[in-house]
């Protein structure tokens, strides 16, 4: 063997070597997952360990925000994404996903809504954002129920009050209940669970429709015969009494999942297209 064809050899094997990596991501399912979500990754491994033993290999890929989430459904870096109403309402209205199941928890909900929290006293809420007018108002940011609500509503766009941004429902309660806002747009869940820590704060109004809670969206560029493998095994879930069910029943806390399609957004799409996302929209007011 020359030293030409044996270097020849070397190369070919080095790039091979290379693109393995890619190939094997390339036949996997790809769930994107924020890197700020700190123990999702680990609340959901019994369920990528579920998948896969259901012959459908899954592997999470970090994603640094919403717009780098669109961009990885938009170039094929990622199949999928559990997210709440807000985002994959978005993502459905930029045409770059389309839902498929959503979890029911233990208690059976897997919807929710918005409601509007305020300390004790304060006047019925009107449905319209001149309610606020001049005042704090703290959401969690582009929630469904908090800051595309708030954003939803009649006279939203020249209103005066000041949109305070919350890490989550239950801090913006906190903050609230400390005087830091006005007033708080939260789930329904959320305050339910938490109302009786705070004596002072009452509901004034809420939204009247509801969101699917958690779903699973998956890119329109992902291989269909997969993502009808991991449909059917996520539906499977709730009467499958398996031990790598039960792991993920009990990780998750939740009964199982049901079928989900754009017409369990029949509220939520409106509302977001109410509070100005369009298929231009960059997840950002």
């Amino acid at each position: 063997m020359n030293k030409s064809f044996s270097a020849m050899l070397v190369l070919s094997a080095l790039i091979a070597c290379l693109m393995l990596p890619g190939l094997a991501n390339a036949e996997q399912f790809k769930i994107a997952i924020m890197q700020d979500q700190q123990g999702a990754a680990a609340r959901f491994k019994p369920l990528l360990d579920y998948l896969r033993k259901k012959g459908v290999p899954t592997l999470f890929v970090a994603t640094n925000d919403y717009p780098a989430a669109a961009q990885m459904f938009t170039n094929g870096q990622a199949d999928a994404m559990f997210s709440g109403s807000g985002i994959a309402g978005t993502m459905i209205i930029k045409e770059l996903a389309t839902p498929v199941a959503r979890p029911v928890d233990k208690d059976g909900i897997s919807t929710y809504w918005a409601v509007v929290i305020a300390p004790k006293g304060a006047a019925k809420f009107t449905g319209k954002a001149s309610y606020f007018a001049g005042k704090k108002v703290i959401t969690t940011s582009l929630a469904s129920a908090g800051e595309f609500y708030f954003r939803s509503l009649p006279g939203a766009a020249t209103s005066t009050a000041t949109v305070m941004k919350a890490v989550s429902h239950g801090a913006a309660l906190a903050a609230l209940d400390q005087g830091q806002a006005d007033f708080a747009i939260v789930k329904n869940h959320v305050w339910e669970k938490n109302s009786d820590k705070y004596p002072h704060l009452t509901q004034v109004g809420q939204d009247k429709g509801e969101n699917p809670d958690g779903t699973l969206i998956v890119s329109r560029k992902a291989d269909q015969k997969t993502v009808a493998k991991v449909t059917a095994a996520l539906l499977a879930i709730r009467d499958d009494a398996s031990a790598d069910a039960t792991a993920v029943k009990n990780s998750l806390d939740i009964q199982g999942y049901v079928k989900t399609t754009e017409k369990d957004f029949a509220h939520t799409l409106p509302m977001l297209k109410s509070a100005g996302v369009t298929k231009d929209f960059n997840f950002v007011f």
